[in-house]
């Protein structure tokens, strides 16, 4: 069989040659960006990713650079406290939550993916402009008039995909729905346990959400704490992507979050480095598929960044999309669309949800109920059973329920 061709080296892409690779398949991972440089600021690996990414044996390099998560915890604007859940191993997983530093993870996954199939598995400054394909397999075409030929091809090239554009020309930009997000890393004593998430405010008023990703990042104990401001906003960015943000567009908001368990406003004047992004998402797509050609990951179903889910999402789709062919007796065609036949549904779902009933609906009742006002007893504006309610169906949508996720067979 000729080797797969995946476009886009991010994280599903690098899973996917990872994946091919321990299923026995050939394959070659084409990046438009002419260096690798280390972008983005943190992100989160829930049990459901972690069990992937631990069978292809990548467990301990990320447990070295990353912070095992050891609760979620919900705040309103005023500091007070709502609801806590243990989370990963803590919650009785067979596998961890990380929190880790994008450009770590990418690291780890290009690390080993040069290590197992080799430099050259991985091509930079091809970007794709084209492909055609015929009844033996597909070649694609880049900027710079190289192109290749294989078995089939992978779009994993993220929300502004090249691959989605030529399936779906007339589909138009992403879709904003007026909600900003500003994303910064601080060097900061730990807060609360050290590997708290905490997640306060609400949309409206402010929302903001913290964890650390690195620790002892200077020697003297102070970790590196990933932030994430979000507030409905006038001001549309969403023709841009990972902008330079600036602190007057959003700190007179959380200017007064000081409180017990974190100075926020520190946290935030502090800051190493601040980047602005929009909240958007894509509507479902009715099929990723035709012929030897699919999608994966955000090139699929981009989603809002809401339940630590994006990067989860696309490492299910790389393993589920390997054991289908894997699976497959060489028929390419019938394992693409196997796999958008699992991947597609489930995916939709999870879009759907995190635009209504993501975890930090939690926030949105208790602010709905409270009328944004501080309370005596949370027992008085939500019993803890809605609380546990709201994120159980987050869980069970998403695919890592506990009790799911331990009976769920190996995907390669």
């Amino acid at each position: 069989m000729l080797p797969v061709l995946i476009a886009g080296g991010g994280i599903g892409g690098l899973t996917l040659a990872l994946s091919l690779h321990q299923a026995g398949i050939a394959c070659r991972v084409f990046e438009a960006a002419p260096e690798i440089r280390p972008l983005g600021v943190g992100i989160n690996l829930l049990p459901h990713a972690m069990r992937e990414l631990t069978e292809l044996g990548l467990a301990e390099p990320l447990a070295r650079v990353a912070v095992e998560t050891a609760e979620l915890r919900f705040y309103n604007r005023f500091g007070q406290f709502i609801y806590a859940e243990p989370r990963g191993r803590y919650a009785g997983y067979a596998w961890p939550q990380l929190s880790i530093h994008r450009a770590d993870l990418h690291e780890v996954l290009l690390s080993a993916v040069r290590a197992r199939l080799g430099p050259e598995a991985v091509v930079l400054g091809a970007r794709l402009v084209a492909f055609e394909q015929d009844a033996d397999g597909v070649t694609a075409r880049f900027e710079n008039g190289a192109s290749a030929r294989g078995s089939c091809l992978v779009g994993c090239d993220g929300i502004h995909s090249a691959v989605r554009r030529l399936l779906h020309p007339d589909e138009g930009p992403p879709h904003w729905q007026g909600i900003n997000m500003w994303r910064g890393v601080t060097r900061a004593r730990p807060f609360l346990s050290g590997a708290s998430m905490a997640v306060a405010g609400w949309l409206e008023v402010g929302k903001l959400v913290v964890y650390p990703i690195r620790h002892n990042v200077d020697g003297e104990g102070r970790q590196l704490v990933n932030w994430v401001a979000e507030i409905q906003s006038p001001r549309n960015v969403m023709q841009e992507w990972s902008l330079p943000g600036r602190l007057e567009d959003f700190y007179p908001t959380f200017a007064a979050w000081t409180f017990d368990w974190l100075d926020c406003a520190a946290l935030i004047r502090n800051a190493d480095l601040v980047l602005e992004y929009p909240m958007v998402d894509r509507e479902p797509l009715a099929w990723w598929t035709k012929s030897r050609v699919t999608l994966l990951g955000d090139a699929a179903h981009p989603m809002y960044p809401r339940g630590s889910n994006g990067a989860g999402q696309a490492i299910l789709d790389a393993r589920t999309l390997a054991g289908a062919l894997k699976r497959s007796g060489g028929d390419v065609v019938a394992a693409l669309q196997a796999y958008e036949s699992i991947r597609l549904p489930a995916t939709r779902e999870v879009v759907l949800m995190n635009r209504t009933d993501p975890p930090d609906a939690i926030l949105r009742e208790v602010w709905k109920r409270s009328g944004d006002r501080p309370f005596a007893r949370i027992e008085d504006v939500i019993s803890r059973e809605e609380l546990e309610a709201i994120s159980e169906r987050y869980k069970r949508v998403a695919g890592f329920d506990r009790e799911t996720l331990a009976r769920r067979p190996s995907l390669v």
